[in-house]
């Protein structure tokens, strides 16, 4: 014979359970007449079997304390999908009650089924295989068929009409156990026999017992790798917080540093500023009179232009007095050579403002000194034509350098002040530099407060997982030693016989005589018979809605007897 998929099998055996589970809550449903709440059996091994189902192929995804696996991210998908289902998933969101995803699953399921929109909801899931494929296996029972015949049996939950109290109920800590005995049930079952019944229980309290370890053991287990994984998740914070402290510190005083720097900065900008204003004041005032200036000299030049046509005329006329016009030219050359050195010191002294201020000052004295001397000697031309027309010309082509050098001087003031602009643009840039570096100085303080808190829930997270440590350990070495127990007292009373009732007047405990008020309590194992109020010991068991009285001898389930020997 071919050998079965087994994720096929675990996917049939999930939809006959979801089958059995459906039916059985829309008959009790039916025949039950009034709304459901949250303590109905059938529906509690409802909601148990749907989360079973959709468990099924989940994906195992890392999250930043350990490995799990959770029906919370696909589910959380559906408001992607369905924009009804942002309502449910807000409220579940804000509900102060659940603090792990899978709670916060289970109460999702709740609210949809009181909105009677679950099958809605999950077809629009099982549509988008696709976005599944990231939560669930190839294999998983969303991604194939039996998932659209469940959503499909989902349909006829509409029918029921549930009052669920969601807010007040632990769905964190709740076992999601199957109790198959709801749905095992036969006609020999039901009239059964005393040893039937007494198997059934010591089953029961035997599958209870192995299944209640084997969750203590798994969850153990799972809260020790946990702790593991959050020692070194903490070292590695500590580490974090170490570094990121000391890059804080020095983040401060680079901070300092750079205010400092920044003040004195921006005063030096300032003074500067303010010593630029001045300057180009006076600049401007300086310009405006040489522009005067400039147009002073040009009328000077046009008037002597139109004497020098008229002394060219007479050029003829002067030939014999050129000799002593030689001398004269050698005289206005050696002036000329000290000219041109003190226009080599004034070339030096132009990167100083106030000195270039006092020169353009004394160039236009000199201006105006050189026009005053112009038009005397214009007036001594006019007297002598031919002595002095070698000396006019000597003038004109001084008042040409000069004009020259006043434009040099003009090139080298706005060069001078392009220079200054350039400065000032360069100590703006600065100044937004430091502005952008003290703004991340302000995030990585906010960061640095987030870790700080992050730190504090973590710790705050191991200190409750290594209290629930120590009570799940505690628990499990009780329940092994009652295990022991249990497994000695059946050892021990093997083969004993139940005592008749009417023989057994007195409680083996306390030795008082059976009445109304004290009750025959039997123990199905050992056969000992105790009153109520000596037989206070309780289990719980999954198949039974209230706790169930032990022998306290052999820890078996005790039942009470009536007056004629019946169980």
């Amino acid at each position: 014979m071919a050998v079965k998929d087994p994720t096929a099998v675990e996917r049939a055996n999930l939809l006959n359970m979801a089958k059995l589970s459906i039916k059985g809550l829309i008959e009790s449903a039916l025949s039950f007449g009034r709304t459901l709440d949250s303590d109905y059996p059938p529906l509690q091994q409802f909601f148990v079997v749907m989360e079973h189902c959709l468990k099924h192929g989940l994906k195992v995804r890392k999250s930043f304390l350990s490995y799990n696996k959770t029906i919370w991210g696909p589910l959380e998908l559906v408001e992607k999908l369905y924009p009804e289902a942002e309502e449910i998933a807000a409220s579940v969101r804000d509900l102060p009650g659940l603090k792990t995803p899978l709670g916060r699953a289970r109460a999702w399921l709740r609210l949809a089924l009181m909105q009677k929109k679950m099958a809605d909801y999950l077809r629009c899931l099982i549509i988008q295989r696709d976005l599944l494929s990231e939560f669930y296996e190839y294999h998983a029972l969303m991604m194939e068929e039996e998932g659209a015949v469940i959503v499909g049996l989902l349909v006829g939950l509409n029918v029921i009409d549930a009052n669920l109290c969601v807010k007040g109920e632990d769905l964190d800590s709740q076992v999601g156990v199957i109790d198959f005995s709801v749905y095992l049930k036969s006609d020999d079952d039901i009239g059964g026999k005393e040893r039937d019944i007494q198997i059934a229980a010591i089953l029961d309290q035997k599958n209870y017992v192995e299944e209640l370890n084997r969750q203590l053991n798994s969850t153990v287990s799972s809260l020790h790798a946990r702790v593991d994984s959050l020692e070194k998740s903490n070292t590695k914070l500590i580490e974090e917080l170490a570094i990121a402290k000391n890059n804080i510190i020095k983040l401060q005083e680079e901070n300092h540093q750079l205010r400092s720097e920044n003040t004195l900065i921006l005063m030096k900008t300032q003074h500067h500023l303010e010593d630029m204003e001045n300057e180009l004041v006076v600049q401007v005032s300086m310009k405006h009179e040489i522009e005067l200036a400039m147009k002073l000299l040009e009328k000077d030049i046009h008037e002597k232009q139109d004497t020098l046509i008229g002394l060219r005329q007479q050029l003829d006329e002067v030939k014999a007095i050129n000799v002593e016009m030689y001398q004269k030219l050698q005289v206005s050359e050696d002036a000329m050579k000290e000219k041109n050195e003190i226009i080599s010191r004034l070339e030096d002294k132009t990167n100083q403002i106030n000195a270039t201020m006092k020169q353009l000052e004394q160039r236009l004295q000199q201006a105006e000194k050189a026009q005053m001397e112009a038009e005397a000697e214009d007036e001594k031309l006019k007297q002598e034509y031919v002595n002095k027309s070698e000396s006019l010309q000597n003038e004109f082509s001084q008042k040409e350098k000069q004009l020259l050098q006043l434009e040099t001087d003009l090139k080298i003031e706005k060069e001078w002040r392009q220079t200054l602009e350039d400065d000032l643009q360069k100590e703006k840039e600065t100044v937004s530099h430091l502005r952008t570096e003290t703004q991340e100085i302000v995030t990585l303080k906010k960061e640095f407060l987030k870790l700080q808190e992050k730190n504090k829930q973590l710790k705050s997270i191991c200190e409750d997982q290594e209290a629930a440590l120590q009570e799940l350990a505690s628990k499990l070495s009780e329940s092994k030693l009652k295990i022991e127990d249990i497994k000695e007292a059946n050892k021990a009373l093997q083969g004993q016989v139940w005592l008749k009732d009417k023989e057994a007047t007195h409680c083996k405990l306390c030795e008082k005589e059976f009445s109304l008020s004290k009750r025959k309590h039997h123990c199905r194992n050992c056969g000992e018979i105790f009153c109520n109020a000596c037989s206070d010991n309780e289990l719980p068991l999954p198949s039974s809605p209230k706790p169930v009285r032990v022998c306290d001898s052999c820890h078996a389930i005790l039942i009470q007897r009536c007056s004629s020997n019946v169980p």
